[in-house]
């Protein structure tokens, strides 16, 4: 059977050679007659798999030697909570940006155990992301947190948010990796896997030093202190490795660095992206025929959005796009619509097929 164009916003596509590699990975892993995923995550098969596998992110995404790496379970739905127990204490501020559905479940978890706000909002359905100036940072709070990109609007940050002196926090779920990014600006960045670094089930974690201070320090301060699963201070000092990690996934986010590694590097994939993200907003601004959602001084590169003159021309392209091959087309569910996805692994043969398929659709129904 042949393989369709996947545009799915997550579990995404993932490169064919990976997924070779980790059918062979099943039964027999590097041939010690057993698969890795039954195989101890304590012997020195894993060990050298852990290792290389921080290693290879810690280079590619550029992380200072001093920043801790951790790869955790819980996605990145878990660091919503679990950021803000450890960076603040009790009755201590944070500022959020609201830029979409991710960052108000973020804002919404940290309120359980701290004084977080939005500072910026937008009515309505979220068009464009908060531009300098347009949001005002409490004077105590400890950091700013953000959504890098928001897969369901299908905005996204060209640069960082402007936060002063303090530290951002960032989830970058759905981009990291897919251009650079200044790890430095940062207490805290979390990426689930599932968009760009592999499969679902494991969540990157990148912490500062300070940080990891912070995480003790509210440990102290916290009556009863952080729950041992929730303590960054204590996944650092056991290297991700307090419970049992999952194994399986993090071979695979390795193997897919590996692939950026092979491709060029995180340039190489700015680039890649650039490309496809232009071919296809390009074939929506070019007869009105289409209707992105997105403000274009805030479109996202890794999931554009867009509608067609009606609900019911909507469901007919995802329909016949579906049966033309390309797969995942449809909005999520909160919003309806038209989205595709352009993570990393998404080639551009595949985009040149779905921009293809929209000619013909406009040809047809327009």
């Amino acid at each position: 059977m042949a393989r369709m164009h996947n545009f799915s916003a997550g579990p995404a596509v993932l490169p064919l050679s990976v997924i070779e590699q980790l059918s062979c990975a099943l039964a027999d892993f590097q041939g010690c007659g057993l698969g890795l995923m039954e195989m101890s995550h304590r012997g020195k098969v894993f060990d050298d798999v852990i290792v290389g596998a921080e290693a290879r992110f810690r280079k590619l995404i550029g992380v200072p030697d001093d920043y801790a790496v951790l790869f955790l379970q819980g996605g990145a739905s878990l660091q919503f909570y679990m950021s803000a127990l450890n960076l603040l204490g009790p009755g201590e501020r944070a500022d959020y940006l609201m830029t979409g559905v991710w960052s108000t479940k973020a804002l919404k978890e940290a309120k359980r155990c701290s004084d977080a706000v939005a500072v910026w909002e937008q009515e309505g359905i979220p068009d464009h992301v908060p531009h300098p100036g347009s949001y005002t940072i409490r004077e105590d709070s400890k950091y700013l947190h953000y959504t890098s990109n928001n897969t369901i609007y299908g905005t996204q940050f060209s640069a960082l948010p402007e936060a002063g002196d303090r530290p951002l926090v960032g989830d970058l779920s759905s981009d990291i990796a897919s251009r650079p990014v200044d790890v430095s600006r940062h207490a805290v960045l979390y990426a689930g896997a599932q968009k760009n670094l592999g499969p679902s089930g494991v969540c990157a974690v990148i912490l500062s030093p300070w940080a990891v201070e912070q995480s003790r320090r509210a440990d102290r301060l916290r009556p009863g202190g952080i729950p041992s699963m929730l303590s960054y201070d204590l996944m650092v000092k056991k290297s991700s490795m307090f419970n049992t990690p999952n194994t399986f996934g993090i071979y695979a986010l390795d193997r897919v660095l590996a692939w950026v590694e092979d491709m060029g590097g995180v340039a190489a994939m700015t680039t890649r992206n650039e490309e496809k993200a232009s071919l296809l907003y390009g074939e929506l601004d070019r007869t009105g025929f289409w209707r992105p959602h997105a403000r274009t001084d805030s479109r996202s590169q890794m999931n554009v959005t867009w509608r067609t003159p009606s609900p019911e021309l909507d469901a007919a392209f995802v329909s016949e796009a579906a049966a033309a091959g390309l797969s995942g087309l449809k909005g999520h569910r909160s919003v309806g619509g038209i989205r595709a996805s352009l993570y990393n692994a998404c080639g551009i043969e595949s985009v040149s097929a779905l921009v293809s398929f929209m000619k013909d659709f406009e040809s047809a129904k327009g």
